[in-house]
């Protein structure tokens, strides 16, 4: 793994990262038992283990016990994280909360966080993000929000079903969007709130059978029934929910790419020991042209991820909201990630595809990523639109000048 011109101390970090999810996560990875996402005793024992090696909360800030890293240093410390499905959470980075740090970091109020971001940054508690509804309720289109928050005496009373929320078992809070105004337009219309889980407005109804079950807490209907809320809850300015959306976003689809890219080496880095190792036709299945050809195309993959992801992260850190940078990289990697894969399945033969190896499990967890953070279509027609705008631009300067 490589990054270009990565500062020799994250460079470190990030080796250091590798061995100890080499050393540590990986030979924990039989006890991971769990129905839906890492047993929370596990995670416990791994999180400590990374605080005693010094990688624990790279991303989060150091006023806050983090590491502080940019995106680019996160690129490539995630990544190595990502080699094993543990190894994320052994760091304090993996999804939704890695997210959700960096939306209250931003966002928050002083008071907010202290009591929301700080024991979610320590790895004292989860949380979850409340977005996506049912139909006809928000999907890919935000403007769908069917859930409402209506102003009442002393703060708001939410109302509304949400699906697909990733880790709402056993979160301390949720960050719901709801509808404030009569419609969403522009990024304005709607309102982020902090839900505590003990409100008894807010309930788990359901945790949804999904092909993945990396995450803790699994993905659930979550349903908010004259849910009252103070209004100190609302995070950020009322009505500016979506915009302070984008905020997490961009940066949330980048670090979902680095952690898969990880686990995408993992699946190739298996494929090439067994290609090695089997013979086939008097030569071992590596000297095949066909396996080569496979080996190749996953190998321009994962380097062309990398590029993508680390100049994305660049144009973050420069302080760009870089909306298209990020949709660019989201889509190719969500592919790119599983088609390494399923390339390694089939490499594998029948061990690719058998319960008994690691390479089933990898498929079906990255198969949803090419789905959620926007599906790969909703990308690509968001990147059309904004080539179609520049050339329109640059044609009309054209006429101009």
């Amino acid at each position: 793994m490589s990054a270009p011109e990565l500062d020799p101390e994250v460079a470190a970090l990030a080796a250091r990262t590798a061995e100890f999810v080499r050393d540590v996560v990986i030979p924990a990875e039989p006890r991971d038992r769990s129905e839906h996402g890492l047993d929370e005793t596990l995670r416990a024992e791994l999180q400590t283990a990374a605080r005693a090696a010094g990688l624990f909360a790279p991303h989060v800030p150091r006023d806050l016990g983090g590491l502080g890293l940019d995106l680019r240093g996160q690129a490539a410390v995630f990544e190595a994280a990502g080699y094993s499905l543990l190894g994320p959470q052994a760091l304090n980075c993996a999804a939704p909360d890695e997210g959700n740090m960096h939306l209250l970091e931003v966002v928050a109020t002083p008071a907010q966080r202290d009591r929301y971001l700080r024991p979610l940054a320590a790895g004292e508690t989860r949380s979850c993000f409340a977005m996506t509804e049912p139909p006809p309720g928000a999907g890919s289109d935000p403007a769908m929000l069917g859930t409402t928050a209506e102003r009442v005496d002393g703060g708001w009373v939410i109302n509304g079903r949400k699906r697909f929320i990733t880790g709402a078992v056993g979160a301390a809070f949720t960050i719901c969007m709801a509808r404030t105004g009569e419609r969403i337009d522009r990024g304005e219309g709607a309102t982020m709130f902090l839900v505590d889980a003990g409100n008894d407005g807010w309930r788990v109804e359901r945790v949804m059978e999904m092909i993945d079950r990396a995450f803790p807490g699994g993905h659930a209907e979550v349903v908010f029934e004259d849910c009252f809320v103070s209004d100190e809850a609302v995070l950020g300015e009322v009505g500016l929910g979506y915009r302070y959306a984008q905020v997490r976003l961009a940066p949330a689809r980048l670090t979902h790419c680095m952690r898969w890219l990880g686990l995408a080496r993992r699946a190739l880095d298996d494929a090439l020991d067994y290609v090695a190792a089997r013979e086939a036709f008097g030569a071992p299945l590596g000297e095949l042209g066909m396996a080569q050809r496979m080996i190749a195309e996953s190998v321009i993959d994962i380097e062309s991820s990398r590029a993508l992801i680390w100049h994305a992260a660049g144009v973050l850190d420069g302080g760009a909201h870089g909306r298209h940078e990020s949709s660019v990289t989201k889509a190719h990697v969500a592919e790119a990630v599983n088609r390494v894969v399923d390339r390694a399945v089939q490499l594998c033969g029948g061990w690719g595809v058998s319960t008994e190896g690691r390479l089933g499990r990898y498929l079906a967890e990255l198969r949803p990523f090419r789905i959620y953070d926007g599906p790969t279509e909703t990308h690509l027609w968001a990147i059309a639109r904004h080539a179609l705008r520049v050339r329109a631009g640059e044609r009309d300067a054209e006429v101009r000048g």
